[in-house]
This record gives structure tokens, sequence and C-alpha cells, in this order.
């Protein structure tokens, strides 16, 4: 028995397989003991950003991410034990930050309400104008800056607590496979484009898409386009630990913005922005309207923020201007004969008063505002941020090339994820044993029980490895096609043993048993392979992960997992010949 193990181990077939199984280990990087929680995202000016700490990169590998070890020397284990600690923080605290990478200080912030009072102040703020000069005997138009003195009314504000830190935590992978919406919980939405695309306009469309994510501050996401077999274009978006109704509102809409004098367009979302401000000394609630009761049951809430128009953009707003008259409300403020309409997706959002200082003025400075409502005053002031945070989205990413219609959107938990997977590993380990059982009973001996077992095995972590080494994402489907291309391997491993071990065919040497065993494998392999690729297409791409893992999974097992067994079956029963 000793020769024939050494006979096995000196194999190149068998070789072979081992060498491609501590690649793929290599590749999936099983981690023992993966200590702290994981970054998920950062957002936007935060204080943990200020202290230095990024988002990850979405091609990084989950083992490689950036993980967060102890916060003030108390070692953070869990998600729980993170916001635990983060909710204790005091304001204007510094706070200390290790992670596995470097040790950052962050300094919390007071989280601020700005409340409205009776009484009015002098401010003195910014403007940008425009004059006409002479410069070598050539007319020119000069930007110049100058202050000027408003009257707005006093607001003060009130310190209501300690505003997030901005970090977006999970647990620590264990491994480099990456989990799919099912297993981790989110957000899945198809689109559809309301016309069809040509490939050129399709790449503009996913990289506006992905930039209006990013800007959104939304991280983990998959943004792909899809099809079926009808020809069909989609877009498959999925964002891990996102709410469903936050994604549909942001890729739904195609967030064309329009700012309109009358018919005419003075300036649109993208291109005639240069800026757009989203700090909090130029955004947030009016603090000149604020909220306000307008029934027994509804409130809303007036939001601003400044943008700056780019020389263009100004220079219509000019000419449209020009030739306005100059009217005077009942308050004695002068302000234009004609109003600027925001439009979004075609439909009027607000309408703002031009004041009679900018008549034929090329100003670069142009305060945006808009309105949010809600059933209490809380509700109303988070309405009101969401739209003006959506508004400031589209305005700096411009809108996309064509209207999307939403096909399907699915929210998935979590919990339910957790569940399935240690379900799946459960059934998986019962299953195999079955198999291993079923063999024994079959052919009563361990020298073909075993070496099946591990044959299967053997397959799933080559499966799971190439999947940590491209980045594919693990989700339903993929695992669906995983437990297909173990049950084909199991079928085709009884394929040779049963063509090895008859008795019918006695006149056949081993060598040649084999060989007719692998001409029924490689049949059913193309079988297999054909019947894939339509899958790949159908049902716009959501049985892609099914079909590609099939498909890897069954091309491991027929060139690399079964010729290593049929080595280690002609070996052990050499001898019956």
């Amino acid at each position: 028995m000793m020769g024939k193990a050494k006979k096995i181990l000196v194999n190149a077939r068998f070789l072979i397989l081992i060498i491609f199984l501590i690649l793929a280990i290599v590749a999936i990087n099983p981690q023992i003991n993966s200590e702290g929680v994981a970054i998920r995202n950062v957002i936007k000016n935060s204080s943990a950003m200020l202290a230095g700490i990024e988002s990850p990169k979405p091609n990084i590998a989950p083992t490689k991410r950036e993980r967060i070890i102890s916060i003030n020397n108390q070692p953070i284990n869990s998600v729980k034990e993170f916001n635990e600690i983060v909710q204790s923080f005091g304001i204007n605290e510094t706070v200390q930050i290790e992670t596995n990478k470097d040790i950052y200080l962050l300094h919390t912030k007071p989280l601020v309400k700005r409340i409205k009072t009776n009484r009015t102040i002098n401010k003195t703020v910014p403007e940008t104008i425009f004059i006409n000069d002479t410069v070598n005997g050539t007319e020119v138009v000069i930007n110049k800056t100058i202050n000027k003195t408003v009257e707005v009314p006093e607001v003060i504000e009130e310190v209501i607590g300690v505003e997030d830190i901005g970090l977006k935590v999970y647990d620590a992978p264990k491994t480099n496979l990456r989990k799919g919406l099912d297993l981790q919980g989110g957000t899945r939405v198809l689109l559809q484009p309301e016309t069809k695309l040509e490939q050129d306009d399709m790449d503009i469309l996913l990289d506006n898409m992905k930039e209006r994510i990013n800007v959104y501050g939304l991280s983990d996401v998959v943004v792909r386009e899809a099809g079926d077999l009808s020809g069909n274009q989609f877009i498959l978006v999925e964002v891990a630990g996102a709410n469903e109704e936050e994604v549909k509102d942001l890729l739904s809409k195609q967030g064309k913005f329009e700012a309109k004098i009358g018919n005419d367009t003075v300036f649109k979302g993208g291109n005639d922005i240069t800026y757009v401000c989203r700090s909090a000394d130029c955004s947030g609630i009016d603090p000149r309207q604020g909220c306000s009761e307008i029934d027994n049951n509804q409130w809303a809430c007036r939001f601003f923020f400044a943008i700056s128009l780019s020389p263009e953009a100004a220079a219509r707003q000019a000419d449209l201007t020009r030739n306005l008259e100059v009217v005077t409300d009942d308050n004695g403020n002068d302000y234009l004969s004609k109003n600027i309409d925001l439009y979004l997706d075609d439909a009027l959002v607000d309408t703002l008063r031009i004041g009679a200082e900018l008549k034929g003025q090329a100003s670069t400075e142009i305060q945006i505002s808009g309105s949010g409502v809600g059933a209490t005053r809380e509700e109303a002031v988070f309405e009101s941020l969401k739209s003006m945070k959506r508004l400031q989205t589209i305005l700096i990413t411009g809108s996309l090339p064509v209207k999307l219609n939403i096909v399907k959107a699915d929210n998935i938990s979590p919990v339910l994820g957790h569940e399935f997977i240690r379900n799946s590993l459960i059934l998986g380990l019962v299953a195999i044993l079955s198999v291993g059982i079923v063999v024994f009973i079959r052919y009563r001996t361990l020298l073909v029980s075993i070496p099946m077992i591990l044959t299967s095995v053997s397959e799933v972590v080559l499966l799971l490895g190439m999947a940590a080494l491209i980045g594919w994402n693990l989700d339903l489907a993929a695992i669906a096609g995983i437990i297909i291309a173990v049950g084909t391997g199991v079928d085709h491993v009884i394929v040779i043993t049963d063509e090895t071990l008859r008795k019918e065919v006695q006149f056949l040497s081993l060598k040649e048993k084999i060989k007719r065993a692998f001409f029924i494998i490689t049949g059913a392999y193309l079988t297999t392979v054909v019947a894939m690729i339509p899958l790949y297409y159908a049902g716009a791409g959501l049985l892609k992960g099914f079909a590609v893992t099939t498909i890897l999974g069954v091309t491991f097992g027929v060139f690399i997992a079964r010729p290593a067994y049929a080595a280690v079956i002609e070996i052990l029963f050499k001898d019956r010949e």
C-alpha cells in the first residue's frame, strides 16, 4: 500500500491538482483570526475623512481592507462594540483610532441646529460682478469681486448632540471571497433605458451612474450592463447596506436640471456648474425662512446652497436679464420683472426672485433653494436635507443621457444572508458525507469513497479560489452553480469508477477503460457548457452567476480534478487487471 501511495504522490495529474489547490487557498487567503471591523465607507467632509481615513477602493481584496483594531485603546471585535463606543463620544473630543495600517486622531464635531430669531443683522458677503473696460484698445469684460452689506435675520445655533464621525463598518472578512447581496444584504435594482443605446452611450451612462453613486456617498457598489435573449438592454445596480428607496430615487430618475428665465435656459446641471457648496456654512436649512407649519398635520422646511456658474452660463444670465424691468414689491425690495424657474426632470421645483442688482450682470455666484415637507418638524428637516443632497448630486454630475425605468427592485436583509451561509455549509457537508456513504455501500471499499469525497471537496476549493482571484460575487445563483458543478463531478467520478471496475469489459486494459469513461465525461461536459451559454444572457444578467460558476466548476473538474481521480483509481486498482 505504501508503494501505491508513493506512486500517487509523484503522479503528474495528482501533482497538478495539488498545485492548483495551493494556488486556490492562497487566493482565498483564509484568516484564522481577523480582528477588528472593516471600513466599508468614509463619508465626505466627515471627521474621519478630515483625519485622513480613506474609503476603500472598490477592487481591493476583502482581507486587504483597512480594519479598525481599537478606539481610544479599547479593542474592537464587532460592529456592536464599535457602535457602542462611537455613541459614547462627547463634543469636541479627540479620538484615537488604530487600524491595521495606521493610527489616526480625529476630533468630534457638535451637531448644530440653526434657529432663526426675529432680529436682523448686517452681513458682508462677497459678490462677483463683471465690468466693461478697455485694454490696449480692445473692450473686455473684467471679473471683479466686491463686498456687499445685506440685512439678514439673526440666526442662533443650538448644539443638539455629536455629529456622526462618518465611518461605516462591517464585520472583518475572514476570506477574500466576495459576498453578493443575497449573503450580505443590500439593494439590487434592475433598470432599463427608455431608448436603446449604442455601446459608447451605454459606457457614458454607466460612468455617469458610478460617479453619481460615489458623489452621493454609497460604497460597495456594482454597476454593470446586462441583457436578455430578446436583445433588451438593462443595467444591474447592487449596493451593499443601502436603503432601497434611496437607491431607486437616486438612479431611476434622469436628473435633468435646468434653470430658466421665461422659456430660455440660463444653465444646466453638469458642465455649467463649476462648484456646488455642501459645507455647513453655505448650505442647509435656510435661516431666513426655516421651517413652518403649513397646516395641522404638515410642516415645510426650505433648504439652500450656493453654486458657482461657468463664465458662459454667467454670460447667458447677463444677456437674459439685461432688458428686464425693475419692479418693487410691497416691502420696498427691488426685483427684476421675471423670475428664474428651476426644473428637475421637466417638473417645476422652485421659483426664485432675481435681485435688481443682477440686471445685466454676469454673476457666477447663485443660491439654489427648495423645500421638503413632513408630518413633523423633524421629518420635514430630514426630507428637506435629503432633497438638497440629491439636487446637489445632480448638479455636480449632470443628467443621465437617457431616462431609466425600474424593472425590478429587491431589498435583502443581511440577517437572512448570514442564516443562508450557515445553512449552506451544513447542508453541503451533509450532502458530501451522504454521497460518500452511498458510494461506500455501492462499491464496498474506502479506496473509492474517500478519493471521491476528496475530489468533490477539491473541486469546490478550486472554484472558490477562482472566484476570489477574479473578484466574483457569490450570491444565490452562484451557490446554485457550485451545487450543480459538484453534482456533475460526483456523476463523472462514478462513471470513471464504473467503467474502471466493470467486469463485462475485461478484454480492455485499465487505461482503455478510463479513456472510455472520459469520452462520456467530455460529451457531458460540452453539453453542460452549451446549455449554460444562453443562461449567461437570460434573465437580464441575474442568472449570470449561475452560468459562470457552473461552467468554471465543470471545467476545473474535467481538466484538473477528475483526471487526478482517474490517476488515483488507476494506481489503486492496477493489480486487478
